[in-house]
């Protein structure tokens, strides 16, 4: 006769059997979804060639107003860089960056912080070399968001795809303040990373309207900008000749009738 105890044991184990074929289930649907999400994220990565980084309060304009002006023009990837903010405040303009972004079928980037990334509801976060580990980061947000890393060197640019970024920023080409004492990395790495590439890459640094020619001739196929948006008395035409400059492969910039 079987005693309390393997009676008991005896009904768990009936349960389990018949609740973990639909726990499988569950978690392989919830996979699934999240595996298609992550993919499409990364389709419009790909597609992306015009990168804006923009502090909270841009010189050309209040933010609400100023991103729906370049994402018209052209721009496909914001990142909102805004080192001086604490969470609170940060996370209400990255709610401003959200709803904008998404209106305009843009991605949007909160620059080093995991936690308001997740928050904010933010396709990714970004990185810098002295930010946490792109592992560390993966762990955090899970298989879908996207994780950028900026790197100043060959040996950065390289370890960056080893340790799984999904994309990869180089510079800075050109000697700016936004960067104060790095020192610029020049065409060089721009025409090793080209040479190179494991995934997109984003050329960065000092780059505007008069010398993304000579980025572009160095083999960069995709560019980020800071001052040559936000700190432009008239953004939308900057963005406008800018993206006419690069050209595009994401459909929502292609001429009529072009696919």
């Amino acid at each position: 006769m079987l005693t309390a105890p393997y009676r008991y044991s005896g009904l768990v184990a009936r349960q389990e059997n018949t609740l973990r074929p639909v726990t499988e289930t569950l978690g392989s649907t919830q996979d699934q979804a999240a595996g298609g999400a992550g993919h499409l994220l990364r389709q419009r990565l790909e597609l992306a060639v015009l990168y804006l980084v923009t502090p909270a309060a841009p010189r050309a304009g209040d933010l609400n107003e100023f991103l729906p002006r370049v994402l018209e023009a052209g721009v496909d990837i914001v990142q909102l860089r805004e080192k001086g903010l604490e969470a609170g405040p940060l996370l209400a303009r990255c709610e401003v960056a959200r709803r904008r972004t998404s209106e305009f079928g843009a991605l949007f980037i909160v620059n080093d912080r995991v936690d308001v990334a997740l928050a904010a509801g933010a396709d990714g976060v970004h990185l810098g070399q002295d930010d946490l580990a792109v592992s560390e980061a993966r762990s955090q947000m899970g298989p879908v968001p996207l994780i950028g890393r900026s790197t100043h060197s060959p040996t950065q640019f390289l370890g960056a795809w080893e340790e799984g970024a999904d994309y990869v920023a180089v510079g800075p080409v050109y000697a700016t303040p936004t960067k104060p004492g790095r020192r610029a990395v020049g065409l060089e790495l721009v025409a090793f990373s080209s040479d190179r590439p494991a995934g997109p890459v984003f050329a960065i640094g000092g780059i505007d309207i008069s010398n993304v020619g000579r980025v572009i001739e160095a083999g960069a196929r995709r560019v980020a900008v800071v001052r040559a948006l936000t700190d432009s008395s008239d953004p939308a035409d900057a963005g406008l000749r800018l993206r006419r400059m690069l050209g595009s492969r994401d459909p929502r910039h292609l001429p009529p009738g072009v696919d």
